[in-house]
């Protein structure tokens, strides 16, 4: 049978470290004299009381480490379990949000996705701002660990190509999660101190410096402004570009680095294409928006930039409404949010490797149409790359193309338009943000959509954040014979 308690152990702690975290945005809420902090207070016992009381009394088992049924669960069971805790604040406090509302914010913070459904952020208690951002920071740090540890480990969609990179020399998996989260977190850190001090010093206050530093580095796109970054001069639009752009980045590559080791960094295929590719699209967003007149000069430059540079990363945050530049930008758009980051960084979708791996294939089997007789192997950074890989990644297009084709569906059912539909799917399953229409796109948010919707795009992006094969595989039969 089944044991859950090495699960519900590492599902305590983490629960009784979001309770902890409550307490930071409490304080604030203290020292502006605002009323808002018992919300934060009571949220945060019910949380460390909950969180640790499973912890303990799953402690015992421990010692036996963590199998592979285990690790899915896990895996799974963390991004369901603290969602939940984390939306307390927002029902119990000024927003006094309805349970489908606070959970769809808290899912969509700590899964870095960004889509909200609050409206008058210029006006919130800076407590809940705050925690806002905390919730995609402490996201961003966790789906870095997963992507590292848990998921080459499962299979997941060809992230077992990035098996050993880096950390070639751990044992079981909850040391080897504690080992990389202590190496990242100095960088993670490290990045958002530097992020907000560059902030500061393009403008910014030092509040929203602070949030906006966090949900930058963790590609989330919480804002403290219903405007997003339309609400800043321009400069503040390209330190968010630089920084977006590097939160994009392995960060194993930033931990060779501190450890004085330039060379995966500047020789990494996948930074390379990431990088061309960001610039590409940027560089023809500003040519149509030239054309047609949609902005002129320096701002075509930025606003093209800016968002391109957003949504591939998925971060989310806009500083125009791309949605009014025309068809063509609004098509480039719509895909550049379907290609995503570097694996291992805190950006989300379906990630530039898979595409070269899928561009690998293809060109292999090309060559073998043209030469039967001829072999042919298709490479990744210059290694031949195994059946199993390729295998995995072409199950990750096919679950991510038909997810999304059966989340329209289901969204249109629910009686959204076409437009609606189909962006929320997109946006929801890749965790990018604003989606296109007058309803969800980067002028609205969705608070207007019903409440199936919202549990329908929430669990999409549970789905679409744990790279969908990890949390289908629960799913099946076999999982629980096995």
């Amino acid at each position: 049978m089944l044991d859950l308690r090495p699960v519900g152990y590492v599902i305590g702690l983490l629960v009784a470290v979001l309770g902890i975290a409550m307490l930071v945005p409490m304080f604030v809420d203290i020292l502006d004299g605002n009323d808002h902090w018992p919300a934060f207070a009571e949220s945060a016992v019910i949380t460390l009381v909950i969180g640790g009381v499973i912890a303990i009394s799953c402690s015992n088992t421990m010692h036996e480490g963590l199998t592979i049924q285990q690790t899915f669960l896990l895996t799974t069971g963390v991004w369901l379990a603290l969602p939940v805790f984390g939306a307390l604040p927002f029902v119990v406090g000024e927003t006094e949000a309805r349970f489908v509302d606070a959970f769809f914010e808290a899912m969509s913070g700590l899964t870095t996705t960004g889509s909200t459904v609050f409206s008058g952020l210029d006006s919130m208690p800076r407590g809940l701002l705050l925690w806002r951002g905390i919730l995609q920071w402490l996201g961003g740090i966790g789906i870095i660990v997963v992507a590292m540890v848990f998921l080459p480990e499962l299979r997941v969609g060809g992230m077992q190509i990035f098996r050993t990179e880096g950390f070639d020399t751990f044992g079981k998996i909850l040391p080897r999660a504690t080992e990389i989260a202590s190496r990242i977190s100095v960088i993670y850190v490290s990045l958002s101190l530097i992020c907000a001090l560059a902030y500061i010093s393009a403008g910014m206050q030092p509040f929203d410096a602070v949030v906006h530093a966090m949900t930058t580095i963790a590609t989330g796109g919480f804002s403290n402004y219903d405007a997003s970054f339309a609400a800043f001069a321009g400069p503040v639009s390209y330190v968010a570009c630089v920084f977006m752009i590097l939160a994009a980045l392995p960060f194993v590559r930033f931990v060779q680095l501190s450890a004085g080791t330039a060379r995966p960094l500047l020789q990494d295929t996948q930074i390379h294409v990431f990088l061309i590719t960001a610039f590409i699209i940027a560089g023809l967003i500003t040519g149509w928006n030239w054309a047609q007149a949609n902005a002129s000069g320096e701002e075509a430059l930025r606003y093209a930039l800016f968002n391109s540079v957003s949504l591939m990363t998925g971060t989310g945050f806009a500083n125009a409404d791309y949605g009014q530049w025309g068809s063509f930008a609004i098509a480039v758009l719509f895909f550049t949010g379907l290609i995503g980051g570097c694996a291992g960084s805190t950006a989300c979708s379906i990630k530039i490797f898979r595409y070269q791996l899928l561009f690998a294939s293809i060109k292999a089997q090309l060559q073998k149409t043209r030469s039967p007789h001829g072999i042919f192997t298709p490479r990744y950074a210059g290694r031949p790359v195994d059946d199993d890989v390729l295998n995995s990644v072409m199950s990750f297009f096919v679950f991510f193309t038909v997810t999304l084709g059966l989340l329209a569906v289901a969204l249109a059912m629910t009686g959204l338009d076409f437009v609606t539909s189909l962006s929320g799917a997109a946006t929801a399953l890749a965790n990018v943000g604003p989606g296109f229409g007058d309803q969800i796109g980067p002028s609205g948010n969705f608070a207007g959509l019903n409440d199936t919707a919202k549990w329908l795009l929430a669990a999409a992006m549970l789905i679409g954040r744990l790279e969908l094969l990890a949390v289908y595989v629960i799913f099946t039969v076999q999982f629980w014979r096995a």
